[in-house]
């Protein structure tokens, strides 16, 4: 379930001359896409809840394979619209229920690397995306449909197999580690479930129970972990626009439709590497707020030196390849280390579960009004977009930087009896 891999290549298939809307209206059906993600993660999160990650995720799998199938039938930007927030509210609270189940099946001290390796799966598919869709591409015509059209198609197609597949095997939780139907198709013999149970810490094995309207409002009112949130917010925000136009950006200087699809995977490969780096530099240190800093500033300096360099090499399509290539592969790295350490600040998986669901509910709120970062009027270096994005990401190192400062200073000034916040 990516947010917008399919849509940066069906931008290069004639989707827009197709559905008639213009980039700034392709901006204005993310933000919508965005806007449903947002508005559905509470509710999605209470009903994981109440009737388990088995049940629930899978269902959600199964909803939003059906609504990308549907946008083959698009034809105008009304339809584009009422796809693009139906696809949100479908896909909405599917990341924190991932990193929910993560939460309750691995120890503290692994949840961090398991988190990165979560991570690895949303940004790996927006690494593959634009490799399938260019091949996708070359059936454009085929059966006399546009190829843009067999992009959506086989999105949902292959979206609702792996519903399938989750629904036969996914397990329910430590305590009852079986599939929803039989017992037949479980990933673990009684030797992997006596283990299972007994390696897990406390925190970690709790029984699913639902969330209460006090955990809830204990959740919201918890003022100290807000930095978290609204840090990932600024910082995220710089994503949407990359994910959106890095095709077309290769395509219009010169690359060809499938090669300009082709090439995007690679800064989206590199994203992976950068990702596994600082993953493993938070696992050593144990410091993540120090690796969420330095991940954050680096992006940031890449930013200028992007900026600063495009327009004297905007002549040569491989320069201008390489300095989006490097943009796409540190977007990210930050990201997942930001929600582990904001995770293990956590006391339970109600409030951990709710806490997950604010902080992508704010980084939808960031890629919604990032996603009006690159406009027409800004073709086709996008330095004014550039230099919004330059701004968003050092000010989210400087709240970033307030977060560690504020648990550094709670932990000096904390009672014997009260609790230790992880730096």
């Amino acid at each position: 379930m990516a947010l917008t891999g399919p849509v940066q290549s069906a931008l290069t298939g004639g989707f827009q001359k197709d559905v008639h809307v213009e980039q700034n209206e392709i901006n204005i059906g993310n933000e919508l896409m965005f806007l449903g993600i947002f508005l559905g993660e509470i509710p999605s999160n209470i009903l994981l809840m109440k009737v388990g990650p088995r049940k629930w995720l899978p269902f959600q799998v199964l909803v939003f394979g059906f609504v990308a199938i549907m946008q083959i039938f698009m034809k105008n930007r009304s339809g584009f619209y009422a796809s693009r927030f139906m696809l949100g509210i479908a896909e909405s609270g599917y990341i924190p229920g991932g990193c929910y189940i993560i939460s309750n099946w691995y120890k503290s001290s692994e949840r961090a690397r398991r988190t990165s390796i979560y991570f690895f799966g949303m940004f790996g598919g927006y690494a593959i995306s634009p490799v399938l869709c260019s091949a996708i591409l070359l059936l454009a015509d085929k059966r006399n449909i546009a190829g843009w059209r067999w992009i959506f198609l086989l999105e949902g197609l292959l979206t609702l197999v792996v519903a399938f597949i989750m629904l036969l095997f996914l397990p329910g939780s430590p305590k009852n580690p079986y599939p929803l139907f039989t017992k037949k198709l479980s990933l673990f013999n009684e030797r992997d479930i006596h283990i299972l149970q007994n390696r897990l810490d406390e925190k970690s094995s709790e029984q699913l129970n639902p969330i209460k309207l006090s955990h809830l409002k204990k959740t919201l009112l918890e003022w100290r972990r807000y930095p978290h949130l609204f840090a990932t917010e600024i910082v995220f925000g710089t994503w949407a626009p990359l994910t959106t136009y890095t095709p077309t950006i290769l395509f219009t200087s010169g690359f060809s439709r499938v090669s300009a699809n082709a090439l995007t995977a690679i800064g989206g490969g590199l994203a992976l590497v950068v990702v596994f780096i600082f993953a493993y530099v938070n696992y050593v240190s144990r410091k993540r707020g120090i690796t969420v800093l330095i991940a954050t500033a680096s992006y940031g300096i890449i930013l200028i030196i992007h900026r600063q360099v495009l327009p004297q090499v905007s002549h040569d399509k491989w320069k201008v390849f390489g300095l989006w290539t490097l943009v796409n592969a540190f977007a990210v790295g930050y990201h997942p280390i930001q929600n582990t350490w904001l995770q293990l600040n956590c006391d339970s998986p109600q409030e951990r579960s709710i806490s997950i669901a604010l902080w992508v509910m704010f980084a939808m709120i960031g890629l919604m009004s990032g996603s009006q970062l690159f406009r027409q009027d800004d073709k086709p270096l996008y330095q004014k977009g550039t230099l919004a994005m330059i701004c968003m990401v050092f000010g989210g190192f400087l709240i970033s930087l307030g977060q560690y400062l504020l648990y550094y200073h709670l932990n000096r000034k904390k009672q014997s009896n009260e609790r230790k916040w992880l730096l």
